[in-house]
């Protein structure tokens, strides 16, 4: 059965053990699976069957290395996907974080992106809730994507304002966590929260007029400097 609050979901994994185990997993939670594909081809070929059809899903769950060389098809299409539907979310997984890859996924939009590292989808409720976020239109992006891209030396200059406790709070935004939910991780009140993040818009230029986006453009930022 299919709840109110489902997201439709394309998934592309190769191993057909994960791709059956994924679709089980958010079919079960309640989420509809409308196709899963095993290598980057069948994916772009899926998205633009449903695309003509005015069927694309909310999100796309893809394995970063596919056929036929298991080396950056998936993230290739990916990019691809995002170019040609900004409307679509995009989730991609891992072995590793591949920093290169991971730059150039989350350089274009800032609107319905994740990077997660495949140990997260042992994790049920997080890469359940990851899926959905970046459905929405939010980010997820692992805590190990962010503190390698976050600790790049020559990206330090754009950070350099912000103190310890403010790329702290950076690094947990980009985790897709809300300000409450970051309080309760650092132990600290919502207010001071909330000032952090004001101080870390402020400090990295960003306008009330970007809206909620400023959230994940405050991760962004860095990237395109």
């Amino acid at each position: 059965m299919i709840a109110d609050d489902s997201v439709r979901v394309v998934i592309a994994e190769d191993s057909v053990l994960l791709r059956e185990g994924l679709t089980r997993l958010l079919t079960d939670l309640g989420h509809e699976v409308v196709a899963g594909v095993g290598d980057a081809e069948g994916l772009l070929k899926t998205i633009a069957e449903l695309s003509a059809a005015d069927a694309l899903p909310d999100v796309v769950v893809a394995d970063v290395r596919m056929p036929p060389t298991h080396t950056d098809e998936g993230v290739r299409a990916a990019v691809r996907l995002r170019r040609d539907h900004p409307e679509l979310g995009v989730l991609v997984f891992s072995q590793y974080v591949e920093e290169q890859y991971a730059t150039e996924l989350l350089a274009g939009s800032t609107r319905g992106v994740g990077y997660l590292l495949k140990d997260r989808v042992a994790e049920v409720r997080e890469f359940v809730d990851a899926v959905v976020r970046v459905a929405r239109g939010g980010t997820a992006l692992d805590p190990e994507v962010v503190a390698q891209l976050l600790g790049r030396s020559r990206k330090q200059d754009v950070l350099a304002g912000l103190t310890p406790r403010e790329r702290e709070v950076l690094g947990l935004m980009a985790e897709g966590r809300t300000n409450s939910a970051i309080a309760k991780q650092l132990v600290v009140s919502d207010g001071a929260v909330e000032k952090h993040v004001s101080n870390i818009f402020l400090k990295l230029g960003l306008s009330p007029s970007e809206g909620d986006h400023r959230r994940v453009l405050a991760v962004l930022t860095y990237l395109r400097s």
